[in-house]
């Protein structure tokens, strides 16, 4: 059986321009168009070197840290960026869902972009037809459907785009983290979706930061780490692998280097553990910068084991509704740990609105490490509903007074 999809030795190379001495005034900046002008240019490879077949019906997950070449590799495949070197032998239509939403128009309506969008897809009037209640009842958006999409909130504006990309049938489908998508239950629905979409026979390239959905729909798995494949075998094998990496790099804390898009964002969480086995308390400290006044606002903390599947989510509890006013916020949460197994820990944060909706959202931006037994003998603790443990939780306010 010959591959539906061969790379051979593919690579991208793009140049970075250093500039010495800070910022230039308006004549610096056109003399250094014709001088050299004390710039540096450094060659950086985004890839290089990357090989591997594809089968028809193989449903391969592409992992790695950020910056390890997933995106550019996609960008390749999908014809929007051409490589530096290497070629690419694909015996089927490719189509991508790399970036959900875009050649969506704001002042058009639900209805009408579903049609607009589906058509730079590469769908037909026809196919868009025969699927458009599916695509309708999928995103769950029906009420809203003949409203222009500049009233529709973020989250339904991205479960709208995905319902269309989501019912394309190419032989070959590339997906970049769509499970990032809606809420929980949208997410639910979209992983649902896509192994549909992988018993149906068709070819899929998966990049995902979830590594439990990766291992649920790829038997394959592709670790990418400073643009070349680092290993390439069965999904189980290739996770132990990129948790080995990860473990040597992820830290305590995350602070955010410059200021963002959102409405409300964490600019630093520090996490700390405290006390012993099994009365373990883990403390955050959070900055939250918010740009707009927030009237209830609340944030949660999921934790996830190594591979990435949460195992217990912090609401704090004695204060669960914030005022965020314009301005940046300084508070501690404290998180009662259940006994946990010595391993490392991920954390990730969220900051919602008072209707649930989604104002920000950071995947394992931290961790933890837990180095001694909880328990000696086998009483250790069972999650409870839904795989998820509950532990007590609670805001200290007032951290300039500390």
């Amino acid at each position: 059986m010959k591959p539906i999809l061969e790379v051979r030795d593919l690579a991208k190379k793009y140049r970075i321009k250093h500039l010495s001495g800070g910022y230039l005034s308006l004549r610096e900046r056109i003399r250094s168009v014709f001088t050299l002008g004390g710039s540096v240019v450094e060659d950086f490879w985004a890839l290089n070197g990357v090989s591997f077949d594809v089968l028809p019906g193989e449903s391969i997950g592409i992992i790695g840290r950020n910056g390890a070449g997933k995106s550019t590799l996609l960008k390749i495949l999908s014809k929007i960026t051409p490589p530096t070197k290497g070629r690419i032998i694909a015996r089927g239509r490719i189509a991508s869902l790399l970036e959900v939403g875009t050649g969506f128009h704001p002042e058009l309506t639900g209805r009408e972009n579903i049609y607009f969008n589906g058509s730079l897809l590469g769908m037909k009037h026809r196919e868009i037809q025969e699927k458009f209640d599916e695509i309708v009842d999928f995103s769950g958006v029906e009420k809203f459907l003949d409203t222009p999409l500049k009233h529709y909130s973020s989250g339904m504006q991205l479960r709208l785009a995905f319902s269309v990309a989501a019912f394309l049938e190419p032989e070959i489908l590339i997906i970049d983290e769509v499970l990032a998508v809606g809420d929980a239950e949208f997410q639910r629905k979209c992983l649902g979706k896509m192994e549909d979409v992988s018993k149906s026979g068709r070819t899929i390239l998966f990049v995902s930061h979830n590594l439990a959905a990766v291992e649920n729909l790829c038997k394959r798995a592709i670790l990418l780490n400073s643009g070349k494949i680092v290993s390439d075998e069965a999904t189980s094998k290739v996770l132990i692998k990129y948790q080995n990496l990860l473990d040597r790099t992820t830290t305590s804390s995350y602070v955010s280097h410059s200021p963002r898009k959102e409405a409300a964002y964490f600019a630093l969480i520090d996490a700390k553990i405290e006390g012993l086995q099994p009365a373990l308390k883990l403390t955050l400290q959070c900055m939250v910068t918010s740009r707009e006044k927030h009237k209830d606002a609340f944030v949660a903390f999921d934790i996830s084991s190594p591979l990435g599947v949460p195992i217990m989510q912090a609401i704090p509890r004695n204060e669960p509704f914030l005022k965020f006013e314009k301005d940046t916020h300084n508070f501690l949460v404290e998180i009662d740990l259940p006994p946990l197994i010595p391993d490392f820990y991920k954390i990730s944060a969220w900051i919602g609105s008072h209707n649930t909706e989604t104002i920000a959202w950071d995947r394992e931006i931290a961790g933890f490490e837990i180095i001694e037994s909880p328990i000696k003998g086998r009483n250790f603790p069972h999650s409870q509903g839904n795989g998820f443990l509950i532990p007590h939780s609670r805001i200290i306010y007032d951290l300039d007074d500390l």
